[in-house]
Order: C-alpha cells, then sequence, then structure tokens
C-alpha cells in the first residue's frame, strides 16, 4: 500500500511513497517512531508548515467527529462519530446507532454520508471530505466510493475490520471506478482511548 508518491491536498506539493498502516501517516524512509517531520521528510520549511496547518484542520473537523463518538458512548453505543464537509463547512452529521434502531447499517459513517447528500441535493459528495474517528469497514469503505467522496481522514485503526488501510484498501483500489484519497491516523490516540473505555467498561459490566 506504500510505495507511491502521495499529493498532499491543498499543498500543491508531493511527499514520500507513504504506508497506511497501524503506526499512522508515515514515509517509508523512516521508522514509525520517528518525529512527524522526519517522518514525511519534507525538506522545504514553508511547505512543513502549510502541512502543519493543514494538519491542524483536519485536526479540528476529526475534534468534531469525536464529540459525536462521545455522544454515542453515553448512549451506549460503540463510541464512532463522523462528519462531512465541503467547503469549510460540515453538510452532514453521524454518529453509530446501531442499537437505538436496531439496524446493523446504522453506522457513524453511513449517516453522516445520508445527511450530506440530503443537505446538499445530491447522490456524489465530490470535493466533501469524510472524517471519522475509526478506519471504516467493508461496509462504510465502499460507501466512501459510491458517494465519490473527495478524501477519508480516519482516526484509530481497525485490525478486525478495517477496510482502508488494516484489511483491505477499498477506498484506493484501482479496479473500482472512483478512487478517494486516504489521511489515516489523525487523532487516532484519543479516538482508540475511548474505544478501550468503551469495551473495557462492557466488559467489567
Amino acid at each position: 500500500m506504500g510505495g507511491r508518491a502521495v499529493s498532499v491536498p491543498g499543498l500543491g506539493a508531493t511527499v514520500p511513497p507513504v504506508l497506511f498502516g497501524p503506526h499512522g501517516f508515515h514515509s517509508h524512509r523512516s521508522p514509525p517512531g520517528a518525529g512527524f517531520a522526519s517522518r514525511i521528510c519534507i525538506q522545504d520549511f514553508s511547505t512543513l508548515v502549510s502541512l502543519h496547518r493543514l494538519m491542524d484542520r483536519h485536526r479540528q473537523w476529526m475534534q468534531t467527529a469525536l464529540q459525536l463518538a462521545e455522544r454515542a458512548y453515553d448512549a451506549g453505543e460503540v463510541p464512532v462519530g463522523a462528519v462531512v464537509v465541503k467547503d469549510d463547512r460540515i453538510v452532514g452529521r453521524g454518529r453509530n446507532r446501531v442499537e437505538q434502531l436496531q439496524d446493523p447499517t446504522a453506522h457513524a459513517e453511513l449517516l453522516a454520508i445520508t445527511a450530506a447528500c440530503d443537505t446538499l441535493g445530491d447522490k456524489f459528495l465530490t470535493d466533501c471530505t469524510l472524517y471519522v474517528t475509526l478506519e471504516p469497514c467493508p461496509m462504510c469503505a465502499g460507501a466512501t466510493v459510491n458517494a465519490r467522496l473527495q478524501r477519508l481522514v480516519f482516526g484509530a485503526f481497525d485490525e478486525k475490520a478495517g477496510a482502508a488501510s488494516t484489511l483491505y484498501t477499498i477506498p484506493r483500489d484501482a479496479r473500482l471506478n472512483h478512487q478517494v484519497e486516504i489521511l489515516s491516523g489523525v487523532e487516532r490516540d484519543r479516538a482508540a482511548g475511548l474505544l478501550q473505555a468503551f469495551f473495557r467498561e462492557r466488559r467489567d459490566a
């Protein structure tokens, strides 16, 4: 899944080949434990500053998704939240509602995508970014392709069902008629911590 240069949206620049793996966003040229700046191996300081600013924006939207995940936690749902952003504005929100609706498809991503389509009056979410706190499952990863999303940004990796990096890379599959940009590991520690606390609480109950 690495081995190709990745164009970073909004920078007009290309960073080295990237691995979208359990250690997050990093170059194959350095170990996963290296600092962010060294991992992406960008020498141009102005480009690095621009990248940090861009990442700050991604973190801001992910924090909104995390707030939705916390609401899911409080409602007894697996704590996953998602938002769809277009032109620096949230057009769709969702949090897991599987238990509430008794619907196995009521994942945060699908609810956020449906809400965004309703807001925009369009079945395709061109130029939109989906932020979700957990790596999408195969169902939700497929929905990012069907919705023609421009970009997927996710937090924690899902070792058991992740279909955007861990087990499969559905949004980037060249055999499909649309490919989605992926940025992984944004606020992953906070997202993973929320999930771990939820399942620990369930085990101890």
